[in-house]
């Protein structure tokens, strides 16, 4: 009877264990999908590397006679999170700047952007550094004095006559507000918008020399802009 009994329970282990699915190597198993938990959101206000890929779309219009343009280009930022509270952040800026009879070639900038997070979404940021502008032929007619009727290198009292072609750097500013939202540990969505500022000290080359010192004859014109972009971009940690 005991012998019995044993072979009936063994028989019963045996139908249990075939009645189980079993998943192979080759066998895929069920995705799991979920949001972003609070365990994601609380790791992007952990101290830590950030890098940033954005699109950005604005306007940079000249003061005191300086041309204007639109804006359009790629944005990288890169710095540390410091604590919850503050991060340090890198921004450059390549961007497109064109319009008729404004502003035609590439617009670059670079700052140093202190950042405060108001909250884990909300942050708000004040940057300063370096920004340029490197035209080519723009179809914008020329100030005078023109380049082949100075003697020496000339200076611009200001922008009301724009030259013809602007090639220098100066001082670059912004001010940035920006909202996140947390894709996962790893990702996270960006919405800025920036308030900019520019001060681009032109230098035109006339490809001529002072006869007595040698040294280049050029002009230069100093070029005052505001503006405004609008950025969508993605970060990592």
């Amino acid at each position: 009877m005991k012998r019995a009994l044993l072979l009936i329970a063994a028989v019963r282990v045996a139908h249990a264990d075939d009645a189980k699915p079993v998943i192979t190597d080759e066998q895929d198993a069920p995705p799991k999908l979920s949001l972003p938990s609070e365990a994601d959101r609380a790791a992007w206000t952990r101290p830590g590397f950030r890098l940033g890929l954005g699109l950005s779309y604005g306007e940079l219009h000249g003061l005191r006679g300086a041309p204007s343009g639109r804006l359009i280009g790629p944005t990288l930022r890169a710095g540390l999170r410091l604590d919850a509270d503050w991060s340090l952040i890198a921004s450059f800026q390549y961007a497109k700047a064109s319009r008729s009879g404004g502003l035609s070639g590439l617009r670059f900038a670079g700052t140093i952007d202190p950042t405060w997070h108001v909250t884990r979404a909300l942050s708000v940021a004040a940057g300063f550094g370096f920004g340029g502008i490197v035209e080519g032929g723009t179809g914008r007619p020329d100030a005078d004095p023109l380049p082949d009727t100075i003697e020496s290198t000339y200076t611009f009292p200001d922008a009301s006559h724009p030259i013809a072609s602007c090639s220098g750097v100066g001082a670059a500013g912004l001010v940035r507000g920006e909202y996140a939202y947390v894709l996962g540990p790893r990702g996270q969505l960006n919405v800025a918008l920036e308030a900019i500022g520019q001060w681009t000290g032109c230098v035109d080359d006339s490809g001529r020399v002072e006869p007595d010192t040698g040294a280049t004859i050029e002009r230069h014109q100093w070029w005052p802009h505001a503006g405004a972009t609008l950025t969508v971009g993605i970060a990592w940690r």
